[in-house]
Order: C-alpha cells, then structure tokens, then sequence
C-alpha cells in the first residue's frame, strides 16, 4: 500500500467503513479524522474568548487566528507586506466583498470569462448599479479554454487613466478562475499578469484550483483572491478568505461598517472611521474558534505534500478519463460524453459528463443522481452555478439565450424545453486527497451496469433543484 493509501485508511476510513465512494471534492473536500481530533483537543486544553477585548481569553484567540492569518501567507508564498488575509465565510464571502467595495463607475468595466462561478458572475450587479458595463470573455469549444484572441482584445483595447471618478486605477476589474469549478480546465495564471500589466486589477477565483495545485502569489500575484477552506481538507466549513494585495485593499470602499471594522464611531454625529487593514473587512466576531483549524489544516496538507496530492489527482484523473473514453454499448456507440479536455493535460481533477443511452440520447441528470445515491455514490448534477460554461459545452445559441427564454415562465423543464433541451444539466466527478483507483473503478461500473444497452426514462423524477 502506497503512503496515500495507508493514509486514506487511517484517516478517511470512514469512507470504506460506510461503504460510500465520494466524488464530489470539488463541491468539499473530506477531513482527515487527525484534523477533527486537533481542533477538539484544543478546544477542551483551553479558554477562548472573543478577540476583540484585551482579556487572557481574548488575547489566547487573537494569537491563534494571527498565527492562521501569518500561515495562510506562507502557504501561498505571499509577502505579509505585500498581502492581506481577510478571513470570511467561504470564497462568496471574498468575491462579495470585492464587489461591494470596488470602485466601479461609468469610467470602468467588469470583465468575466464566461466560464465563473455565479460568486462571481454576480459581481456584474454591483458593477451595473454603479454603471460600469460588463464585458464576457468567451470560451473556445470543445475544449472550454479561454478565447485568447478575444481575451488579448479586451485587456489590451482600454488603456489605464489616471485621475478617473471612480477612483479605480485603471480600466477596471478582471475575474476569472484558475479552475473550471464546471469542466476542471486550468486556465492560464499568465492573464494575472498580462491583465495587471495592462492596468486591471484582478480577482481570481481560486477555490477549485488549490485543493490540488500550488498557488505562488509570489509569482503571480492577482490584486484579489478568493478561497474555500473546505474545498481544500474538508473542515471546518464557514470558513474562507479574500488575499488581498494591501495596495488594492486600501482602493476599496465599503458602503456599511460594522462591529469590529470601525477605529470610532458617533452614533448622533453621523460620521465613522474604518479600522486599518483587514479588521475593516472582517465584520463583527470572526470564528475565532475554527479559524485556528486553518493552520493544523495547512500544515496537514503540506505534511502529505501539495505536489503529491498533484499527482495523485492527476493519475486518477487519466484513469477516469480512459476509462470513460472507453465505456461503449453493444453497437459501438459512446456510452459518455465529456465536456473540456479529454486527457489530463491542461486540467484538474474535475470532470463534467453525460452518459448517453443506447438510443444515443443524453440521460437525465436526474436520473444518475438517483441511481449513484442508490449506490452509494456520492457526486454532483446540474450546472454547477456556472452557466456560462454549461452554455457552451451544450452548444446554447445565444440568440436563443437573449430571446423569449429571458421571459419564460412555469418549471425549469418548461424552460428547458425552451431551449432544446434534453437536460437540465451534466454530472460531475471531481477526485481529491482521499481518493482512490477503487472510487473510480466503483463509477465506471456504475455507470456501465446500470446504463449500457438502455435508455432509461425520465417519467416521474422529481422536479429539477435550482442551480
């Protein structure tokens, strides 16, 4: 048994205890039981009060949440003089903090890919009630990569101004992910500084890119960057942050303040003074007691190593791949469809597909969310909560998109009619630390024994969840 495989046994064998096989790491990762053991031992040895006092307690939880905030900026090789840690509730919490708080204005534009996360895709409200426009970058098919030619156009035909209204310090704001949290394609780290050079600022959606690869903020380094601490070892959830280059942190204006971000505050004056750096973003009581998790996590994940959970995901990844590749019906025909790369280059260890019956036709997502569960399979269906993708890889016209659509009422399935169809959605298997070739072997027979040489239909299935 390899190292990985021993530890997958000690510590995720509740995995095989249960008998579940779970492919759904892009949605969370899983904790090792020594990450749940840290934080109860440390929480019965001690007293931890709130931080914002001066007390014995307070000052105990203080110190263990500068020291997360001091470990997260050597994880991603960041300079503290450089870069901020404002800790938040997951990586929405980060991506709306950015939005809020920006300083959009007609002067200025947003501009997303259109493979985002909705966290992100949501950012354009913020930007249109300040009356910046909005700029999608388009996708190149199959592969679900970044329209270079059209990316190169977008960042290179607005020049910076200085001086502007809006007091951004350039064209605006540029947000994409590092990876497809949809179709697992890494896109290039090189548009942060193609894109900076060119006077954007840029947020950078990293909450599918870490649990698996290395971040180097002292290479590249994004203005912003948004994380999920649970999408990288599994626990505590509630809890992510917004790195922020203390630079682009100072340009931001908040439209509130709160406990905790204020230096002072007159209540019959009307007037306020934000705290200093990231305790201005870090409205009321951080939790305090789970943010100290944070550090054994990190150091748990760089116990294992980063470059080995790499590789590790990306052989598992091939394996998958080849072995979907390979699925077929009796007649020779493709029992899956895979949406982005068809091998591991240029990709992470997500993968969106959809298993097509014997009549050819695209099954139901529907339907293999119910049968995986039934077989104790554990994986994602739908868009993802990121349209844009979907879009794509299901060939949308976008004519189709802007037209009567816009306007339809009645179900998701009415609505899915609109648009020709044959699915709300694709089916996800995502691989991470805890992974094994066993959970990959279990789905490729899954899907072969419940689905080659049929076409199953979707009579009765409960109506479709909102993405």
């Amino acid at each position: 048994m390899d190292s990985l495989g021993a530890l997958r046994a000690v510590e995720y064998g509740y995995l095989d205890e249960r008998r579940q096989v779970y492919l759904d790491h892009t949605g969370a990762g899983l904790p090792a039981r020594a990450q749940v053991r840290a934080h109860a031992d440390r929480i019965a040895a001690g007293c931890y009060g709130n931080p914002h006092s001066v007390s014995p307690a307070s000052q105990a939880s203080g110190e263990l949440v500068e020291r997360a905030r001091a470990r997260v900026l050597a994880h991603f090789r960041a300079d503290p003089a450089e870069y901020a840690v404002v800790f938040t509730a997951n990586a929405t919490g980060a991506c709306r903090l950015v939005g809020e708080a920006y300083p959009f204005g007609p002067d200025n534009r947003l501009v997303l890919t259109l493979d985002n996360h909705n966290s992100v895709n949501g950012l354009r409200e913020y930007a249109r009630g300040r009356g910046a426009g909005t700029v999608y970058v388009p996708l190149e098919a199959p592969g679900l990569s970044i329209d270079a030619t059209a990316m190169d156009a977008v960042l290179t035909g607005a020049r910076p101004r200085a001086g502007t209204e809006s007091g951004a310090r350039g064209p605006g704001l540029l947000a994409y992910p590092a990876q497809s949290n949809f179709s697992g394609v890494q896109h290039s780290l090189d548009w942060v500084t193609r894109a900076r050079a060119a006077g954007w600022d840029v947020l950078l959606d990293a909450a599918a890119y870490v649990p698996a690869n290395v971040l180097d903020l002292g290479r590249f380094s994004p203005d912003f960057v948004a994380v999920s601490w649970y999408k990288v070892f599994g626990y505590p959830t509630g809890i992510g942050c917004l790195l922020a280059r203390r630079e682009a942190l100072t340009r931001l204006r908040r439209p509130w303040f709160s406990g905790g971000t204020i230096h002072v505050v007159s209540a019959q004056g009307l007037w306020h003074h934000m705290a200093d750096g990231e305790a201005a973003f870090e409205d009321g009581t951080v939790n305090y007691l789970s943010i100290p998790d944070i550090e054994f996590g990190l150091d748990w994940i760089t116990g294992v190593g980063v470059q080995s959970i790499h590789r590790h995901v990306t052989s598992l990844t091939a394996e998958l791949l080849a072995g979907l590749r390979g699925l077929r019906h009796a007649d020779g025909s493709p029992l899956v469809r895979i949406y982005g790369p068809q091998d591991t280059t240029g990709r992470g260890g997500t993968v969106a597909l959809n298993l097509l019956g014997a009549d050819g036709r695209v099954i139901d997502e529907r339907i293999v969310g119910r049968d995986s569960a039934a077989h104790g399979i554990s994986l994602r269906t739908g868009c993802f909560c990121n349209p844009g993708t979907g879009e794509v890889a299901f060939a949308i016209d976008r004519d189709v998109l802007g037209g009567a659509v816009r306007t339809a009422t009645g179900t998701i399935d009415d609505y899915l009619g609109r648009l020709g169809l044959p699915s709300g959605g694709a089916v996800r298997v995502s691989l991470g630390l805890s992974s094994n070739a066993a959970d990959v072997s279990a789905f490729l027979a899954f899907a072969a024994q419940t689905y080659r040489d049929r076409s199953p239909d979707p009579a009765g299935l409960s109506p479709r969840l909102v993405c």
